[in-house]
């Protein structure tokens, strides 16, 4: 439940915080990049 909610959270900010779709990936790296930081 809490990665869950963690993947929500991630998600969310990345969408709020770009403002180009180059900005959108970057943003879904780094929320990836904290997913498998937080996994392992």
């Amino acid at each position: 439940m809490k990665t869950r909610l963690l993947i929500t959270a991630l998600c969310v900010l990345a969408l709020t915080a770009c403002n180009t779709v180059s900005g959108v990936g970057k943003d879904i790296k780094k929320a990836g990049q904290a997913i498998e930081k937080a996994a392992s």
